[in-house]
């Protein structure tokens, strides 16, 4: 059986900082590329980051224009665990946080949810 599992959301206040994490379970996790996407209230799924396999560098990583320079993805294969550091949180950045299977930007582009993901965790930003 295939399992996603986020941790690590909850209440911070603007500026602050989280770390997400995933650990997965079921498929090969160092043979797949993993994203991290996130809804906000009365919103659609946006994809977050992603990060490839096998592979090192600032090459193997990406991120929405949002979050890039604020944000860190990156993964333990030995550990079968994604992670998500989230530094200087805005109030925009409240949202559920999911660990997606693949690297699923253009899934998301495309209005698409055909994609294996975790049941989410909670981030909420607010002073």
């Amino acid at each position: 059986e295939v399992q996603l599992v986020e941790s690590g959301g909850g209440l911070v206040q603007p500026g602050g900082s989280l770390r997400l994490s995933c650990v997965v379970s079921g498929f090969t996790f160092s043979s797949e590329a993993m994203s991290w996407v996130r809804q906000a209230p009365g919103k659609g799924l946006e994809w977050v980051s992603g990060i490839a396999n096998d592979c090192s560098g600032e090459s193997c990583t990406h991120y929405a224009d949002s979050v890039k320079g604020r944000f860190t993805v990156s993964r333990d294969d030995a550990k079968n665990t994604l992670y998500l550091q989230l530094n200087n949180l805005q109030t925009e950045d409240t949202a559920i946080y999911y660990c997606a299977k693949g690297f699923v930007y253009g899934l998301i582009a495309a209005g698409s949810r055909a994609f294996l993901r975790g049941q989410g965790t909670q981030v909420t930003v607010s002073s």
